[in-house]
């Protein structure tokens, strides 16, 4: 099983992947500080610099609470710099040449956007593969490390403002509400695409008379995603979970049933949406103009 998931792991990494915006920006800042550097080679300590130019976000959060500044990381790179050369490798996703120790990173970066079923590779993926394949330890203390952990690779709350909201014109036809005779098909396409617990919490949705859920269909009429709101242990102006059959995804699915919970939401008088444990953090930036919550200093 592990042969064969290396397998697909390189075949992803040999064909196209699909990164998020910001993480096609931190890939060019990292390749930047290669070219500038002593070895003219692009290293995993290279992507951590890349994040901290980073002002928005979760990176940006990280930047204000981390106990390291850019300027002492900068110093020990560079003293890392010194060391004997490396072995060079090349990829078509770089545009320098790259350590073998990268590709390392990546491998574990894409297994994890595998796991958490998605199709984006973002920051977090890459910051945890940094994390997790001990890249970092000769520069990052172990109190960033774990900040690092906790802010930048994890699920994070949101919040999105509704009283001015520009709700788009167009979005997709093929969503509704549901309705009672939905429960079953809904319930086991959660338990077959998602988790266990997403399916509890739509179970439970559904003692309401009727469920603030909508649910979205393919041209044949197939069920390939949901959403809802006020469902998630019954918490109010709380967006969540959503989700796409995996297929169908990269078709503006997901953006309209935000689109129609938000705009439920707007109308019974909400100020603000709460997005609970939002994975893909750069989507709802995008899609909705939401902002990481803060997380308590630990």
């Amino acid at each position: 099983m592990k042969r064969i998931q290396e397998r697909v792991v390189r075949h992803l990494i040999s064909t196209n992947i699909k990164l998020t915006n910001r993480m096609l920006r931190i890939i060019k800042n990292a390749e930047e500080e290669a070219s500038s550097s002593q070895q003219k080679l692009l290293r995993p300590i290279y992507f951590l610099l890349a994040c901290f130019k980073e002002k928005e976000g979760a990176l940006g959060e990280l930047v204000l609470k981390c106990t390291m500044d850019e300027a002492s990381l900068r110093k020990l790179v560079n003293e890392f710099d010194q060391k004997p050369e490396m072995k060079a490798t090349s990829h078509s996703l770089f545009s320098v040449p790259i350590s073998n120790d990268v590709l390392t990173v990546l491998e574990q970066a894409i297994c994890y956007m595998q796991n958490y079923n998605q199709v984006y590779l973002n920051e977090g993926h890459f910051l945890k593969a940094l994390i997790k394949t001990k890249m970092l330890e000769e520069f990052v203390s172990e109190e960033d490390t774990k900040l690092i952990l906790k802010l930048a690779t994890t699920s994070r709350d949101m919040v999105t403002h509704l009283r001015h909201y520009n709700f788009p014109d167009a979005i997709s036809t093929n969503i509704r509400r549901v309705n009672r005779d939905d429960k079953n098909k809904l319930i086991h396409f959660v338990e077959s695409h998602f988790s266990q617990e997403w399916s509890e919490t739509i179970k439970r949705a559904f003692l309401n008379t009727t469920p603030p859920i909508y649910v979205a269909f393919d041209n044949k009429g197939d069920l390939v995603g949901f959403a809802g709101f006020d469902i998630y242990q019954n918490k109010k102006c709380y967006f969540g979970p959503m989700g796409v059959a995996k297929t169908n995804r990269v078709k503006g699915i997901g953006y309209s049933l935000l689109h129609y919970c938000l705009k439920d939401m707007n109308e019974m008088g909400y100020e603000y949406a709460i997005i609970g444990g939002a994975g893909p953090i750069e989507f709802y930036e995008n899609a909705c103009h939401a902002v990481v919550i803060p997380a308590p200093n630990f």
